[in-house]
């Protein structure tokens, strides 16, 4: 793991208390992804432990987006979006899952890329779990292989990590 990722997003991000609704402290990454030398830190530490075993990035709405658009231009591969529902055009296929505060469906295209690519998923949080389960399920049903999961933030209270046992996950920060 990379103490220079790991310092920076301790240093950058911000707490932000009572968002999205009270009691939560959401810790808001984007002065991280703001500052170029920083972001480029993350993006090399998300990507270090999968070296060689992917052939494309996957981002989840929305913040995993800007995560996936750094990997894909870092690594000359490409970048596919799990979308929440209602955002794509054409078939697509659907994996409702349960939020900490709610529930969710998202969708993903079948036809973006070719069966058995390895696609290493990225998102800003690993919270409950719901929502990268729900994104494994997809890639799965897709025809496609998860080669792992990469996140900036796991939130070590919400045990997120348990729910997906057979994944390979990594964590740049676990708070």
């Amino acid at each position: 793991m990379s103490n220079a990722a790991r310092e920076t997003i301790e240093r950058l991000s911000r707490v932000v208390v009572d968002f999205p609704s009270p009691g939560i402290l959401f810790r808001d990454l984007s002065p991280v992804f703001a500052d170029g030398p920083a972001y480029t830190c993350v993006i090399d530490a998300l990507l270090a432990p999968f070296e060689g075993q992917f052939d494309a990035l996957a981002g989840v709405e929305a913040r995993g987006f800007v995560l996936a658009a750094g990997a894909a231009y870092a690594t000359g591969l490409g970048c596919l979006m799990i979308r929440k529902s209602g955002k794509l055009p054409r078939p697509v296929i659907t994996e409702d899952y349960e939020l900490e505060y709610g529930k969710g469906t998202l969708e993903v295209r079948p036809d973006e890329l070719a069966p058995g690519t390895r696609v290493l998923l990225l998102d800003d949080v690993l919270a409950t779990g719901g929502t990268l389960g729900a994104s494994c399920r997809l890639v799965e049903r897709a025809g496609w292989t998860v080669a792992g999961i990469s996140v900036v933030l796991a939130l070590g209270e919400l045990h997120g990590a348990d729910t997906l046992p057979d994944r390979r996950v990594n964590a740049l920060l676990t708070i």
